[in-house]
């Protein structure tokens, strides 16, 4: 018979070599062979040119090695008709584009008409709001899936969004009817409004632990309208810090202003009659188009939660082919009328010359590996979206009437791009843009019905947003 220590020997052989066994047996296919592996390095030759390139990236940034400077031959800044404005804009560490771009599209009409060399609305009195009102939309937001569990994937989007600087046209549109507008002397930008970084992070917090509270609160039994009291009580600490780092909104406020005429102008307003008096717009009157070949094409959508009232309206488009957009965009800025546009701004990019073109950075050649999405597939793949709002001011063709480029009033200063303002050629404007704002009086009749059809409701996870 096998002794006690002899049989404790054989049974840990005998576990030991099933361990191994299962090990061996359990490699996932699809693993990473050593193989495999032999094969990747395989795959390399290092030839001269693989040397040299291995040497200049790691010494020098990807970008300015694949730089093609043989694109500035085809380009230039001269246009055949721009919009003439005055005083590039400047968001700086804030993502409020979407608020210089759209009241940027409205100044020229202000500088036009009042006959004044300068102006500026305020983009921190609707800051102000626009914060207070997605942190409302958020926990309205969070009552309404009081039901749902934690990890249900719109409450698990609404604690990811709880708030955010960023915005599309329509949200302008909804705080400017119901909060007036103000010009920038009235609430001047505050050291936050222009660095929200911070603010925006506290805001987040706080709203974060307010919606686990009313969750927490549903689940102990309370209704609806006790945690609608709870919610104002949670907005009076909102609002607080929006006050101390943004300043207090004005009510009323005097306008002064010198003319072109050197006339010196005095006027007491409400912010709602500065709007209705000095801008008289009607913001209704635009048409919100896409191009988004991952969807149908002359169908109107709205985006769930892409708003910032709660009782206000979610980005709603008309999705069109980038060519038909691009014959109403030329007809509105001939006719001087500048619109809201959004692009994947960082594509193709050369912030330092002011252009926007196909080329000009050749990563390909740096490589040698093909880049070979297009346009759907980048968004479907999440690789391209709408990440920047500007101003379109401006349209160049050539003599057959094709147009060639057109022209972008940035929100990042007059020290970036081409004092303020970037060029963008006409093949950029089809692979990356993908929003426009255009009045109604730019579009044709077919398009302004088709943009009225009920529309389609996308989730605020689409790939698009």
């Amino acid at each position: 018979m096998l002794s006690n220590k002899n049989m404790f020997l054989k049974t840990v052989i005998i576990v030991l070599l099933f361990s191994l066994t299962s090990f061996a047996g359990d490699k996932k296919e699809g693993a990473i062979t050593p193989e495999m592996l032999k094969g990747l390095e395989k795959s390399i030759t290092m030839d001269a040119y693989t040397k040299a390139m291995m040497h200049a990236v790691a010494n020098n940034k990807i970008k300015d090695l694949a730089l093609n400077r043989e694109k500035f031959k085809e380009l230039d800044h001269h246009f055949a008709h721009k919009i003439e404005t005055a005083g590039v804009t400047n968001q700086k560490s804030s993502g409020r584009c979407w608020l210089f771009t759209a009241l940027n599209v409205l100044r020229p009409n202000v500088l036009k008409h009042y006959n004044i060399k300068d102006f500026h609305f305020s983009e921190n009195y609707l800051f102000f709001y626009d914060q207070l009102e997605k942190s409302n939309l958020f926990l309205e937001g969070i009552i309404n899936t009081r039901k749902e569990d934690q990890d249900d994937r719109k409450v698990e989007w609404l604690l990811k969004n709880a708030v955010g600087d960023g915005g599309v046209w329509n949200m302008m549109v909804d705080l400017v009817e119901k909060y007036g507008m103000v010009p920038k002397e009235a609430m001047p930008e505050s050291h936050h409004s222009e660095n929200t970084r911070t603010m925006n992070r506290l805001l987040k917090r706080k709203l974060r632990e307010d919606g686990l509270m009313l969750r927490q609160l549903h689940k102990k039994g309370k209704n609806e309208k006790t945690l609608r009291k709870e919610k104002q009580k949670m907005l009076t600490e909102i609002y607080r810090i929006l006050v101390i780092s943004l300043g207090h909104p004005p009510k009323e406020f005097t306008w002064r202003y010198v003319d072109k005429d050197k006339k010196l102008i005095s006027k007491t307003y409400t912010p709602m009659q500065f709007y209705k008096e000095v801008v008289k717009v009607n913001l209704r009157d635009y048409v919100l188009l896409m191009d988004d070949p991952a969807k149908e094409y002359y169908k109107t959508y709205e985006i769930e939660y892409d708003r910032n009232l709660y009782d206000g309206t979610n980005w709603t488009y008309l999705n069109l082919p980038v060519n038909e957009i691009k014959q109403f965009a030329k007809k509105s800025i001939l006719a001087d009328e500048g619109l809201y546009f959004s692009c994947d701004v960082g594509k193709q990019l050369n912030g330092d010359e002011g252009y926007l073109a196909l080329g000009m950075f050749d990563y390909e050649s740096v490589f040698n590996v093909p880049f070979k999405m297009n346009k759907k597939e980048r968004i479907l793949s999440f690789d391209s979206g709408s990440s920047h709002g500007m101003a379109l001011m401006g349209v160049d063709t050539a003599a057959t009437g094709k147009i060639t480029k057109w022209l972008l009033e940035n929100s990042w200063g007059d020290k970036k791009g081409n004092k303020g303002y970037l060029t963008m050629t006409d093949a950029w404007f089809d692979e990356y843009m993908f929003r426009v704002v255009v009045h109604k009086d730019y579009v044709s009749d077919k398009i302004f019905e088709m943009w009225q059809q009920k529309p389609i409701k996308l989730k605020p996870w689409d790939p698009m947003f």
